[in-house]
């Protein structure tokens, strides 16, 4: 079909352009092009020079690892390094021991001195992810080891200097958690000197097609395929799927796809049945059919109209919005009847 070549010629150009856009839209590994992430770039480059603790918040797979990361390499640390530890999947009894160290005897097996992460980290950085799952009563030495940047060791008598640099992230809302006593308020405090929040995917939908251009180039080397992008039908469902697992769930999606891909077109057959499934939180019905062609049809004819009428009918900002050629959305307005 004349409209298939078509869409075929357009992700071939698409493809042509990824390591393009990918120079313009990446920051340390990070590839957005939104406002609100160009936003979190610059907070990045202006905090990154400085010692300050920094508090990244976001829903799960967001990426706050990725903005640690990136906090520490455009750092003048980035030569020392950025120890990561997640606070919710160390068992409490072992956590002291893992941030802070021991000292030989400290307890029964501790044959000699072990450092913690504090003292592996010492002239970097130290990452703690999910601080809201922090025990209270670490919560009292963490406060104490960043007032003062000293820490004692397990089973140790003296303080130790260290000089490390803290960037702590949670999914949680940490004043809600403040609020039901759960959390510190004071370390609330002296963590939240700087926030970075990262917004859900969801709400920064022109990252998408950016994200899966360049998943698909990743699983392509990896899995040795040449799929050149994602239909039509799927780039819909994508736009219009609250992405609950965020960039994670994306990356997810986008190596099942690859994997799955029959012909150099992702459609929605490679998708998982959630994208199709899912009511869509922006407001458009929920699917109420198990055909993918009776589905794809009904959330395109939605977005279409949501363009048109977004752009007060100019076909050519629609085409913009909609990722497609302003000869295809013409084809469809007749197809539609919109």
């Amino acid at each position: 079909m004349v409209e298939q070549e078509e869409l075929k010629k357009e992700n071939l150009i698409l493809r042509d352009q990824i390591s393009r856009i990918q120079d313009r839209y990446s920051f340390e590994s990070i590839v957005a092009r939104s406002e609100a992430m160009a936003r979190v770039f610059e907070l990045i480059k202006t905090v990154a020079e400085h010692k300050t603790t920094v508090l990244i918040t976001g829903e799960s797979g967001t990426g706050k690892e990725l903005i640690a990361k990136a906090i520490h390499a455009t750092s003048d640390r980035a030569s020392k390094p950025l120890i990561t530890i997640n606070c919710g999947s160390i068992p409490e009894n072992l956590l002291e021991s893992e941030l802070f160290g021991y000292k030989k005897g400290a307890f029964t097996n501790a044959l000699k001195d072990k450092p913690g992460h504090f003292r592996k980290a010492d002239k970097g950085t130290l990452f703690l992810d999910e601080i809201g799952e922090l025990p209270f009563l670490l919560q009292v030495k963490l406060l104490r080891v960043l007032q003062e940047e000293e820490i004692v060791p397990l089973g140790g008598v003296k303080s130790e200097r260290i000089d490390v640099r803290v960037i702590v992230a949670t999914s949680k809302d940490l004043s809600y958690e403040v609020k039901r006593g759960r959390f510190r308020e004071d370390l609330y405090y002296r963590v939240n000197v700087v926030a970075i929040h990262l917004p859900p995917l969801r709400e920064r939908l022109g990252d998408i097609s950016l994200l899966a251009g360049y998943f698909i180039d990743v699983f392509n080397k990896k899995l040795k395929k040449n799929i050149t992008g994602l239909s039509s039908d799927a780039m819909s469902l994508f736009m219009n799927y609250p992405w609950p697992g965020n960039v994670r769930e994306l990356e997810n999606v986008m190596e099942r796809a690859v994997l799955l891909a029959t012909d150099r077109l992702i459609t929605p057959g490679e998708l998982p049945s959630d994208l199709l499934l899912e009511t869509n939180e922006r407001g458009l019905a929920t699917v109420e059919t198990l055909s993918i062609k009776k589905a794809c049809k009904s959330l395109e004819k939605k977005l279409i109209g949501k363009a048109l009428k977004k752009t007060d009918g100019n076909r050519t900002k629609a085409a913009v919005l909609l990722e497609i050629s302003r000869p295809t959305l013409i084809s469809k307005i007749k197809e539609y009847g919109l």
